[in-house]
């Protein structure tokens, strides 16, 4: 019995594209590439579910820079209470 394959995810990309482009069928895609059609339908539904992700990533990193915009700021205005305090008591 054969070990299974483990496919890079650009491999998969590349496959997922062929099936939703639709030019050949599934079954010539599996053929073209050795590997099962029942493989190439999961790798499209994958690819189709998750594509949404693309679009989000820059929303979350646009969020994540503003929470750390923000905690950056009140860390430097702590910062400078502190140091207010520290010369304060240093004159004292």
């Amino acid at each position: 019995m054969g070990r299974r394959k483990k496919h890079d995810s650009a491999f998969k990309l590349k496959v997922a594209l062929e099936a939703i482009k639709e030019e050949i069928t599934v079954s010539e895609i599996a053929s073209n590439y050795e590997i099962h059609p029942q493989q190439v339908r999961q790798w499209k539904r994958e690819f189709l579910q998750n594509a949404e992700s693309v679009f989000q990533k820059d929303d979350v990193d646009k969020k994540k820079v503003e929470e750390l915009e923000t905690e950056k700021e009140d860390l430097q205005s702590l910062i400078g209470q502190q140091t207010i305090e520290i010369n304060f008591l240093k004159k004292t």
